[in-house]
This record gives structure tokens, sequence and C-alpha cells, in this order.
């Protein structure tokens, strides 16, 4: 039988991190030593008391459908937090619980974007944004940043991008893949830009929040003066909590975009899972300091891994102030060959470092930058160590 995949589907992208972290699993399966450093997951534990909580919901038959926007309790805790941590004030009307902040992103894009709307993304930005946007037939427009300005967009390159089919600016902070930390001053900036623009509304990601080494802490843009109702704050508790594999995001917007959301779920997937979600209770109600040996770690990993990729030619860094990735500038090995092997681009290399050095990273490309590679440093000391080392080696 022919191939009846739809149009759509064939046109998808399919994730790089995903596809680089199937083909490292592919060679460990025939024999392969490979460090995987290409995942943007935790390599901790979760908690006990979140474990705990899990456990509890079990034993008291939290079994049943949950509602589609999320439990009462949770939406009551996701508040709370939100008000503790960004002073930011979303009653429960505002708030939706999905499977996963990707799930999250997905609803805000089908439920803002009609076809043609043009949807402003700095570059680098997550994977799947710009196929997000694409589903929901939006146009991503890429605002090319450059490791000189810790890969951070400007409020005279986003005014140059705006045109009238701009709707939405969706971006990280701090940023997956590159670990930048906009500032308050930064965001203001931008907002000044946007208080020109008042149909223009801002998906701010705030998965990697605590994950943050600035002294100055975390800033959410929805808090700058004239933001807040034109704002969807994304968060989860996937990074800060180790808690990739339980699917619970959120999201805290103006309360006609919440119940699209909700509207949208009921007819997807309906309610996330029950007791994940009563675990996440207990998560977000705990204090920061609860989670902050694994900040510290990454603190630490983060220094390391810049201290030794600073010992190899061709590798040009900066300080990411947040998350858990370095981007490095690897445009130096383009037209090089390497064992045989003629870099041409980042996908080149990156496929290079995993022949060649066992190591698994992703490729800029993927992120909308094509002079870089993501090296998640979610690994524990001794496999960063290995890893470098053999990276060394190769190159």
């Amino acid at each position: 039988m022919s191939n009846h995949l739809s149009d759509r589907i064939q046109n998808m992208s399919t994730s790089a991190t995903l596809a680089m972290a199937a083909k490292a699993r592919e060679l460990r399966n025939e024999g392969k030593d490979i460090i995987g450093l290409s995942l943007g997951e935790p390599d901790f534990n979760i908690p006990d008391f979140i474990k705990e909580a899990a456990k509890q919901a079990i034993d008291e038959n939290y079994s049943s459908y949950t509602p589609v926007d999320g439990y009462a309790e949770l939406k009551k805790a996701i508040s709370l937090k939100f008000k503790r941590d960004n002073n930011l004030d979303y009653g429960p009307n505002q708030i939706v619980v999905s499977t996963g902040a990707k799930q999250s992103l997905f609803n805000v894009a089908m439920v803002v974007l009609n076809p043609g709307d043009e949807v402003i993304l700095p570059a680098p930005y997550w994977v799947s944004y710009s196929d997000i946007v694409k589903l929901a037939e939006g146009v991503p427009v890429e605002v090319k940043t450059s490791i000189d300005t810790d890969f951070k967009m400007t409020p005279e390159q986003l005014e140059a991008a705006i045109t009238p089919k701009t709707r939405m600016i969706w971006f990280s902070s701090p940023c997956n893949p590159s670990g930048s930390v906009y500032s308050k001053a930064e965001l203001e900036g931008l907002a000044e830009v946007l208080k020109k623009h008042p149909d223009i509304f801002v998906v701010s990601d705030e998965i990697y929040e605590h994950i943050n080494f600035t002294k100055s802490g975390h800033t959410s843009i929805a808090g700058i003066d004239g933001m807040y109702d034109r704002t969807i704050t994304v968060n989860g508790v996937s990074k800060a909590f180790a808690m990739t594999g339980w699917r619970i995001g959120y999201i805290g917007a103006p309360e006609w975009i919440a119940k699209g959301c909700t509207k949208l779920q009921g007819q997807v997937t309906s309610g996330a899972n029950a007791i994940a979600q009563r675990a996440v209770i207990t998560a977000l109600e705990a204090p920061v300091s609860k989670i902050q040996y694994m900040i510290d770690k990454f603190h630490e990993r983060r220094d390391l891994v810049l201290q030794l990729l600073g010992e190899i030619e061709g590798f040009n860094l900066n300080v990411p102030e947040g998350a858990f990735y370095v981007f490095p500038d690897i445009s130096a090995f383009f037209g090089k060959t390497l064992k045989g092997t003629t870099i041409n681009n980042a996908s080149d290399f990156a496929l290079y470092l995993l022949e060649h050095a066992n190591v698994a990273t992703v490729t800029g490309e993927a992120f909308g930058n094509p002079n870089c590679i993501r090296i998640s440093y979610a690994a524990s000391e001794k496999e960063l160590r290995d890893a470098i080392a053999q990276i060394k080696a190769v190159v």
C-alpha cells in the first residue's frame, strides 16, 4: 500500500534532540560506550518528599479522570507559586494544567494563531517552537543572535522583525539551548518596543526559572509594566524537580486564552495524569530551598565544563547564566577535515563527535543557529570529564 501520510506530518521536522538520543541508544545497543550529552534531562532522582506524595495519592485511590484544566488544589498551588516566586497574580480561571509544558505551548499556538500569523523566535530557540507554530499554520520568523551578544535579542532587532502580520513572540529565559538569561533591564527594553504594538502577545517559557546562576535572579516579563495582559507564562516541573517523565506543565494567562486552551485540551488529551498532579501539588508547595542542592550542582558542572572546553582550540564559549547547557560556536572547524571527515556545518560536527568521540550532542541547526552545538551538562562529573577528554582527543 502506498504512503498516505498527511502533508502536515510529512512536512514536520523530527525533534533533533530526540533523534540524537535515539541514535545514541542504537549505538549503545551495538556495544558502543556512548556518553549522552544530548537530552535536557536532569540526572538526579526525584526528591523523596515528592515520591511520598505520589505514593499517598495511589493509596488514596486517585484513579479517576481529572478535570480538563487540572485539579483545583493543584491550580491553587500554582497560583501561590506564581505569587511567591514571580510576584504574578494568576487566579484559578487563568491557569491550565497540561501533559507537559510542550502541550501547554501547543495549546497556546492552536488557540491564538490564525493561518499566516507570524511568530517571532529569537534564535537560538527550543527545537519544537518552530514546528508547533507551523502546525498551527503560523509562520516562524527567526531573529538571529550570536555568541557575541550572549544569544539575546535586542530591542532594535525586535522592532525590525515586527510586521503587520506579527501576532506573537516566543522565547525562553533561561534559554534552551544557550543558557542565556534576560535581565530585568533587557526585558524592559523589549517591553518598550511592544508598547507600540499592543496586539502582539508574548509566550514566556520559564521552565528553567530556578536553574538560574545570576545574582539578580529570575524576572518574568509578565511582571514588567504593561505586559501582564498580553503574556502567557509557561512553566512545569520537569527540569527543576527532575520530573521529566511525569509530564506536568502549566500556563498562567489571560482568562480568554486559558478558556481556549481548556476547550482544545478537552478534545485532545483531557486532564493530565492524576497521580502526577497530586505529587506536583507537594512539589510546588515546597520552598525552592528543597531543590537548591540540584541547582548548586548544575552551577558547579557548568564551571567545570567551561574550564575543560576552554582548553580545546576551536570552541568559542560564552558563560551561560542558567539552564544546564553550553552552546559553543564551533564554526572554526567548518571546512576542516578530521580523521577523513570533512566538517561543513554543525550537523557534521555533532555526527563526527558521536562516531569518533562516542559523545552525543545536538546540532545548533535544530535551534536556529547553524554555527553551534548544544552540550548538556545534566550528567555526572565523571561523564563530563570523560566526554570532553574524548572530544579533545579527536579534534
